[in-house]
């Protein structure tokens, strides 16, 4: 993937949406849990982890290799869309309140340098979780698992984003919580700023635990306005 080049400046920020701006991984989890529970497959925290990141269907086929038993390809696009009903539901509640350290003012600096914003997200319900948390209107492009054919750790996603805000990849940084995301990132030549489990990944360009403790790195400085 080659190193970073450091005297690089970024026109945009691509946010990932669960665990970076929004507080939902517990939801996933939740839902994840109660499907396998139905289907008596075996679930933890430490299988969940190896979720963070994908698509739903790649999450559904990570779940499936805990269960001896064969499951056909109809029957799998019914746990998934189950598995999806349980966290819409779950999502009711779902507020301003939910949004993660940092979030608001770390938007409200970007937006006052004129930096394109985006959300890249596996998740096909970004919309709905943007809207509910009060944000729908702050991102100029939103790209969900529904609009590309590879998920996380395929770069398709961010070339998208970066291809609809019309700047170039290696002028983006990408936010993220995930193994997953950190290298689709990289696989796009873009630079990374990682947060909770994620800053552990060595392909990370900055680290932080969340955007809260992220507001001194020097990936700030180096923001321009786009052309």
């Amino acid at each position: 993937m080659g190193s970073w080049d450091h005297s690089q400046r970024f026109a945009a920020v691509i946010f990932d949406l669960d665990g970076v701006l929004v507080r939902t991984d517990e939801l996933h989890y939740q839902a994840w849990a109660q499907l396998a529970g139905q289907y008596h497959i075996p679930f933890d925290r430490g299988v969940n982890r190896r979720l963070r990141g994908v698509s739903r269907a790649q999450s559904l086929e990570i779940l499936l290799l805990q269960s001896r038993r064969f499951f056909t390809r109809g029957q799998q696009v019914a746990m998934a869309e189950q598995k999806n009903a349980m966290y819409v539901q779950l999502l009711e509640n779902l507020g301003p309140q939910d949004l993660l350290p940092g979030v608001s003012a770390l938007l409200e600096r970007l937006e006052s340098q004129h930096v394109r914003l985006a959300v890249a997200s596996s998740s096909r319900n970004a919309r709905l979780i943007l809207a509910k948390v009060g944000l729908l209107q702050r991102f100029e492009v939103i790209v969900d698992g529904g609009q590309v054919t590879h998920g996380k750790p395929d770069p398709e996603i961010f070339l998208l984003a970066a291809r609809q805000l019309g700047v170039e990849a290696a002028q983006c940084l990408v936010v993220e919580d995930a193994e997953a995301g950190v290298g689709a990132a990289r696989s796009a030549k873009m630079a990374v700023l990682a947060l909770a489990e994620a800053r552990r990944d060595p392909r990370a360009t900055w680290r932080a635990l969340d955007l809260s403790g992220a507001n001194e790195l020097p990936c700030w400085q180096r923001l321009r306005q786009a052309a």
